[in-house]
């Protein structure tokens, strides 16, 4: 009984570790008219100054502060909140990580109201771009 029991608990364990694995590799989809959008904040001093703060408010709890997904939030979520430091999220478009911060999806929530000038996201943007190993 004990053994069949194990059994149970390891199976419903690497079921839940499964659909984790899952739902992290589901590709983010973006309009192409998205990702062609050019930044048109100079990414400067100011700006990026400018987007670390609204990263701290906003992004640092789930992301972590140097983006790694590490933040006090991360494992509460049900999908992985990425690591903005490799070369796969560093190699998108401006337009893709703006479509993203302004839409959201899952756990990550849409900051178009929470963040509505549009030149805060892209300081956002210019600051996730200071991530990069």
């Amino acid at each position: 009984m004990k053994i069949l029991l194990s059994a149970v608990v390891a199976l419903i364990f690497l079921m839940t570790a499964a659909f984790r694995v899952e739902q992290t590799k589901k590709p983010w989809a973006v309009p192409d008219a998205a990702k062609s959008k050019k930044n048109p904040v100079a990414s400067n001093a100011a700006s990026i100054a400018a987007g670390k703060e609204l990263w701290n408010t906003h992004c640092k709890s789930c992301h972590g502060a140097k983006g790694l997904g590490d933040g006090s939030k991360a494992a509460q979520l049900k999908t992985e909140p990425g690591d903005f430091s490799n070369a796969d999220t560093q190699a998108q478009t401006d337009g893709s990580l703006f479509y993203k911060i302004s839409e959201g999806r899952d756990d990550m929530p849409s900051f178009k109201k929470k963040i509505p000038d549009a030149e805060d996201i892209w300081n956002l943007v210019n600051f996730v771009r200071t991530l990069k190993k």
